[in-house]
């Protein structure tokens, strides 16, 4: 993993980061549904859990564009890493908490699975909040409310303000018009992207969910 600095006065979008960060600080979410139908016959065909392949989804397309991997380093500089993995909850059913835990992104959906399959399988008694001590920094947030169908949802976090990665949270899905609908939030920073982007990256994790034939062929 490479942390990569950005010129601020080479950098097009100073002008919005600097409004954004230093007026106006503000983060927004934006909630939409994800049409999974073909995907999650496709998973089942293949016996593949559906989280996973959703995470390998959100992580594929954070990592096609640098306003998504843009933050501050633990040096305070400003720029963005030239790979991120997910950091993803699971739930522990005995005492109702969870635990955040990650594994290394894999371009090949096989090799991210193994590796998925593999940290669930370490951490699944773990009772902490945060089990791996060895989580990179290059890592951002995934997490699930399986028991849910929201259209909206937010996150409220309370600190400087200054936290740049998106945020990700899905929930139940439903059936709807003969389609399964999975309901996606992205909570985004509006000093590195804008609802432009938003819509790229919810266009783009349509197409991997239609596409899924295609990455999931060596399973």
């Amino acid at each position: 993993m490479n942390f990569i600095p950005i010129d601020m006065e080479d950098w097009p979008r100073k002008p919005y980061f600097e409004h954004y960060l230093n007026r106006v600080r503000c983060t927004f979410s934006m909630t939409a549904d994800i049409d999974i139908t073909l995907l999650r016959a496709e998973l089942r065909s293949k016996g593949v859990k559906l989280y996973p392949a959703l995470i390998y989804m959100i992580t594929t397309a954070v990592n096609r564009h640098p306003e998504f991997r843009t933050c501050f380093d633990s040096e305070g500089r400003l720029g963005y890493w030239d790979r991120m993995s997910p950091g993803f909850t699971i739930f522990h059913e005995e005492d109702k908490t969870f635990s955040s835990i990650w594994a290394p992104f894999r371009e090949e959906f096989a090799a991210f699975y193994e590796g998925y399959l593999q940290a669930t399988k370490t951490y699944k008694n773990a009772k902490s909040l945060f089990p791996d001590p060895g989580e990179p920094p290059n890592t951002f947030p995934v997490s699930s409310i399986p028991w849910v169908g929201f259209t909206g949802f937010n996150l409220s976090v309370y600190n400087e303000g200054t936290y740049l990665l998106p945020i990700f949270t899905m929930g139940k899905y439903k059936e709807q018009d003969g389609k399964i609908l999975l309901p996606l939030s992205a909570q985004l920073h509006h000093a590195v992207c804008d609802g432009y982007h938003a819509g790229v990256l919810f266009h783009e994790l349509q197409e991997l969910a239609a596409d899924g034939e295609s990455w999931l062929a060596r399973m």
